[in-house]
């Protein structure tokens, strides 16, 4: 049987147990957009090394960012995911 992990909370609501997911993105992202603005100054036949290492990093940063919310949200497994879309979809069906 799995135990459940209980977040640690702060007295100002901020869950401090996954905030390396939500620093990871940032960085990424930061990398990413001076890897950008940087251009490419070298031979032309690296290029598409370059230009796959930063969409890799905004993938990553987008991916990191989208676990942080999972993570900051209580969704820890698929059957969480599900009950989130059956309750979301049971709010739809009420409401019409």
């Amino acid at each position: 049987m799995e135990e459940k992990e209980e977040n640690s909370v702060v007295g100002n609501g901020v869950v401090q147990r996954y905030w390396f997911w939500g620093s990871a993105s940032a960085v990424q992202f930061w990398w990413g957009v001076a890897a950008l603005k940087r251009g490419y100054a070298g031979n032309g036949n690296l290029m598409p090394l370059k230009a796959f290492t930063v969409a890799s990093l905004f993938v990553g940063a987008s991916t990191s960012a989208a676990v942080a919310t999972l993570q900051l949200s209580g969704i820890r497994s698929v059957e969480d995911l599900k009950s989130v879309g059956a309750n979301i979809r049971n709010s739809c069906k009420t409401t019409r």
